[in-house]
């Protein structure tokens, strides 16, 4: 089953402990459709400048995405500078230019429009619905979101959760949004504005699934060097919506799996710059490392 994916493609430049890159492309659609791509077809609405590299999404192409949905437009592809600390928990925001992305109104192909599988990026809430309206009859529909969002447009976005059936934030975020501290309580509000599951992003402690009275939580993978956390969460979700789709179904044991695989996806982008380590890898190595991660908790 394929998947649409819209989000943005920005040019990142990033500082970390480990060094520096410059110009690299990032952008929750870019990291995403990279992601999902090992998994199932993804088709990917964005927007970008006329400053943007003719062969930039190369390897996107390469490994099969769809890129008709992404819009060339006058003007320049957004651009953010960031720098992450020791902690790489914690990074600051040093310069933002939205560029043609800050007037961005997706518009999808009509081959698009009979996609399965949909994941709403983050972006304005208003735009997510107006994307998704423009689905004949998705059977999944997944979002992200910030707290930009939450404080600024919760209407909007408490409207698109009724009709959202996966919610993927992180804990600073699902504490926001539901005004609970405890996350086991944060999740069971969430869950009554409308998700059916709520999937919570703890970076470097993992991720925990709630989902009617259900709960899943898997660690994060164990690795040595953490190069560059950005775009993990969005490789995390392109892995899980990827298996989703690839499995067809949303039963328990398809979403936990599904969940090992985005944890996956989510450990290989941070082993190097942007999405570097994910241009390399082979399907291979994404089954080597999920055998690894589900030996970490087996019992013997």
């Amino acid at each position: 089953m394929s998947i649409v994916v819209v989000g943005s493609v920005f040019y990142d430049t990033i500082e970390t402990p480990h060094g520096r890159a410059e110009r690299q492309l990032g952008g929750s659609a870019t990291h995403f459709a990279l992601a999902a791509s090992f998994f199932a077809p993804v088709r990917m609405v964005a927007a970008v400048g006329d400053d943007f590299g003719a062969d930039a999404l190369a390897v996107h192409r390469a490994r099969g995405v769809d890129l008709e949905g992404v819009q060339r437009r006058a003007g320049t592809t957004g651009r953010w500078t960031g720098r992450y600390h020791e902690d790489m928990n914690v990074r600051d925001t040093l310069d933002l230019d939205l560029g043609v992305f800050a007037d961005f109104q997706p518009e999808l192909p009509p081959s698009y429009r009979t996609a399965e599988y949909l994941f709403l990026g983050n972006i304005d809430p208003t735009l997510q619905e107006n994307v998704l309206e423009q689905l004949a009859r998705p059977a999944v529909v997944a979002a992200d979101t910030m707290n930009h969002w939450i404080d600024n447009a919760r209407p909007a976005l408490e409207k698109l959760l009724r009709r959202v059936q996966i919610l993927l934030i992180n804990d600073e975020e699902a504490r926001l949004l539901s005004g609970e501290h405890n996350l086991v309580r944060a999740a069971r509000r969430i869950l009554g504005m409308g998700p059916s599951s709520v999937l919570i992003k703890r970076g470097e402690y993992g991720v925990i699934h709630f989902s009617g009275d259900s709960v899943f939580a898997v660690p994060a993978f164990p690795l040595e060097d953490v190069f560059d956390p950005t775009g993990a969460g969005d490789a995390f979700a392109g892995g899980f919506l990827g298996s989703l789709a690839r499995a067809g179904a949303l039963g328990e044991r398809n979403v936990r799996q599904a969940i090992v695989y985005g944890s996956v996806m989510g450990s290989f982008i941070v082993e190097d710059f942007g999405f570097e380590r994910l241009s390399r890898l082979e399907a291979e190595d994404v089954e080597r490392r999920y055998r690894q991660f589900l030996a970490l908790t087996e019992v013997a």
